[in-house]
């Protein structure tokens, strides 16, 4: 059964691409949305056997809650659901920091956040919502840098939450004009969607795999 929620989830996230690009809207469009990270939660929840286990299946949830709200409630709503599932997360990477961290690794972990934040100030100059896109963004980054630093698996969890940030970046390129709305509708999507089931493939099977071994 958890097999097939897996593969379910990664059909709903790449076929959401279908209505992504096409334009549609709707209220079962929002549906399809939120069906990717919902049934990875769900794939989470079924392997959940402790406290990290269901950290991460909450990160997941709020992500999927955040993707729902973002077009069901708006742009403050389903930002502040993202939020408190990158409280979560960065509080499941910090208590699962990898004791050895060479200084390149590092390096990039303490880069993400100040060069994340250059970007989106440059890109949103003017606009009404910077400073709260700002506090957003430092979230985000600050998220994407503890993942980078933990034990989970940096070629799975690390780049997915790397990918997140990006696709966050690419969100506030697209709004502001630096990038083609249709780039953006290629880009945003498998970025954000990839991240997230790489995220949730590198914390899940780690946590299995100790499970396994104890």
């Amino acid at each position: 059964m958890a097999r097939l929620i897996w593969w379910a989830a990664l059909v709903a996230g790449a076929t959401y691409m279908i209505p992504v690009l096409a334009g549609w809207s709707g209220p079962e469009i929002i549906v399809w949305k939120g069906a990717g990270v919902t049934l990875l939660a769900l794939w989470a929840a079924l392997h959940a056997r402790d406290r990290f286990g269901w950290m991460i299946v909450l990160v997941l949830a709020f992500g999927a809650a955040g993707d729902v709200l973002l077009d069901a409630a708006g742009l403050t709503v389903g930002a502040v659901a993202f939020a408190i599932g990158h409280l979560i997360a960065v509080g499941l990477y910090r208590q699962n920091a990898r004791s050895d961290v060479s200084g390149s690794q590092r390096a990039l972990a303490i880069l993400a956040p100040p060069l994340a934040l250059v970007a989106t100030w440059f890109m949103l100059e003017g606009e009404a919502l910077r400073i709260v896109a700002m506090i957003y963004t430092a979230l985000v980054a600050v998220m994407a840098s503890a993942a980078w630093l933990s034990r989970f698996p940096r070629y799975r969890t690390g780049i997915g939450a790397m990918l997140f940030l990006l696709s966050d970046l690419l969100i506030f390129a697209r709004e502001s004009g630096q990038i083609a709305p249709e780039l953006g509708a290629a880009l945003i999507w498998p970025l954000y969607f990839g991240g997230q089931a790489l995220i949730a493939w590198g914390v899940v099977t780690t946590l299995k795999t100790e499970e396994a071994r104890a």
